[in-house]
Order: structure tokens, then sequence, then C-alpha cells
């Protein structure tokens, strides 16, 4: 009896010990709370960076699609699309308001959606508004944030104000017609862009084939992303207070714009380094080069390939890469 007795007090021991040694205290708590937090601090940029640099990929892929759908639109009817049409012309026999995106259709595997757009309306009559709120994923850069509702839009003639029954379909890609003279000539030694000589590969009404692009389309931009639009944008910060009337949506056929370049808060555009315009991309998305990514966008150059653009790059070198016929010499070390 009296070893079982022992025995029985060495198991309540053993019991009571295992409690005590099983409870965690206040402070090692707290510490394995401060580590996570430490480990959480660490890794989460880690995988932000990661993130990013995937939608990076995906965004520079999506660009890289519509390149190849501008190439097969090229081989099909010899000329790249315009940006935007306003008479008749390749792709668009009724002569009306249609943008370079719903002409690619057929060429990114959406001949259905094309089917729904009627060529001989203008983009914002009829049933096109309907098809323009479809989500085309290849025109969107999965690094924009989050967009407004495009329900409503102001006047853009002969494009009237209007209301939308759907959201209209955004994108984040557009056409870069060419470089406004008057704003990127102070940036040179002496001037250089006229009328004759200002433009790059689709502009509107543009029958540009590759002929045409006499600075080489190795060398010529032809696509850059302008992210965000309507939503207007300065810097990183979005304005609620401003209002934009081009780029409303993949079907716009009035998205495009010429290279103008902003000072570094996006308030001035033009204005030459008087001005302090000295920026190339990245200050303003209303109608200037823009993207979402740190450090630069993606741009599509005619021959097909995709490279990322340092927003650190001058001007004057932005500039000679979007003409197409201008002769300026171009090196790779300058971009």
């Amino acid at each position: 009896m009296e070893l079982c007795k022992r025995w029985t007090d060495w198991e309540r021991y053993l019991i009571r010990e295992s409690k005590k040694q099983s409870a965690f205290t206040l402070v090692e708590l707290l510490v394995v709370i401060a580590i996570i937090g430490i480990l959480i601090g660490i890794l989460l940029p880690a995988v932000q960076t990661v993130r990013e640099s995937a939608r990076r990929a995906q965004c520079s892929n999506n660009v890289r699609q519509l390149g190849l759908a501008a190439l097969c639109f090229e081989s099909t009817y010899e000329v790249f699309p315009a940006s935007g049409w306003t008479k008749s012309g390749p792709g668009n026999p009724a002569g009306k308001y249609v943008g370079w995106r719903p002409l690619l259709l057929p060429f990114v595997e959406q001949t259905n959606l094309q089917k729904l757009y009627d060529f001989g309306e203008n983009w914002w009559q009829e049933t096109n508004p309907t098809t323009a709120a479809v989500p085309v994923l290849l025109f969107q850069c999965p690094t924009t944030p989050f967009r407004t509702p495009v329900l409503s839009a102001v006047a853009h003639p002969p494009r009237p104000s209007m209301n939308f029954e759907n959201p209209i379909a955004p994108t984040d890609y557009e056409a870069i017609m060419g470089v406004q003279p008057g704003s990127i000539n102070p940036h040179l030694p002496f001037p250089i862009y006229h009328s004759g000589n200002r433009y790059s590969v689709m502009h509107r009404n543009s029958r540009n084939g590759y002929a045409s692009i006499l600075d080489g389309s190795s060398n010529t931009i032809m696509v850059v992303e302008c992210a965000g639009r309507p939503d207007v944008y300065r810097g990183r910060s979005l304005r609620r207070d401003l209002a934009n009337d081009q780029g409303i949506g993949w079907a716009d056929s009035e998205g495009a714009f010429s290279f103008d370049a902003a000072n570094k808060d996006g308030s001035i555009e033009g204005g030459g380094p008087f001005d302090e315009c000295n920026s190339a991309m990245n200050r303003k998305n209303d109608n200037e080069p823009y993207s979402f990514h740190a450090g630069g966008i993606n741009g599509l150059f005619a021959d097909g390939h995709v490279a990322f653009l340092a927003e650190s790059i001058e001007v004057g070198v932005f500039a000679k890469l979007i003409t197409r016929n201008c002769g300026e010499l171009v090196s790779a070390s300058d971009f």
C-alpha cells in the first residue's frame, strides 16, 4: 500500500510539473509576438516585390501580345492600325470613329467580341457601349490599383457627354502618336521637329507600313503605358477634382496622344526646360506616358519587342524613340 501511495504521489507530481512546463509566461508570449512582427516586417516587402515583379512581367507580356497583334494587322492590311479613325480606312470601311484596339480584337483571340462590335456606327453609338463594357484583361495592367467605374463621360466632340448603363471597360495601353514640336524642341540644342517629322507609327487616320519607319522599327515606340485613365493622377495621387475626356475605355478612338513632357509634380505639361518639364513619364496620366510600376513604363516598339523604359530617360532621347522618320541617331546606351 505504501508503495502504491508513493507511486500515486509521484504521478501527481509529474502531472503538476508537466502543466507548469506547458504554460507560457506573459513575457514569453510577448517575445514570440515581437519575433513574428519582425519576421513579417522583413518578409512583407520581399513578398510585395516578388508580386510586383510578377505583375510587371504580366504587363510586359500584355504589351508584347498587342505588338504581335499589330504586326498581324500590318501583315493583313499592309499598314499598321491607325490610333483612331475618323474616316474610311483599313479595317474601317464605314468611316466611323473607331480606335485601334477594336481593330486588333481578332488578332488577340477576341473574334467573338469583335462580332458584337458594330463597325457601322461610331464607338459610342447604338450597341457599341454595351460591347465596350466587356472587360479584356489583355488591355489592363495588373499593377493598376482601384478603378472608378466609368458610368459617364464628359464631351469630346463629336462624342457628346454621355451616361452609360454598364461601366465602360478600361485600358492601360495607348498609341503614342508622336511628339509636340513646341514642347520638345526647347529641350534640344536646336529645333528639329515639325509637322512633317513629328509622328510615330500609329496616329490619327495613319496608313503607315514598315516602309514608312525610316528610323528603324527597333528604334521606334508605337504604344506606351498610360494607366488609370480616365481617373486623373498627379504623381501617385488620385485627383478627384480633375477630369479627363480621353482614354475612357478600350473602345475609345480618341485616347491616343502626343508627347509633351511634364514637371515633377505633374502640374505643368509641355512647358519646356524653363518650366522644369524634364520628366518623360510617370508625372501625370492624363495623356502622357504613365504607369504604376516603380521606375518606368513598358513600351512597345514597331518590330514587336517590348522594353522597360526608365523614367530617368532624357526628354530628348525619349522623343527620338517616338518619331519614325526624323533621322535622329539612337544607341542602346541612350536608354
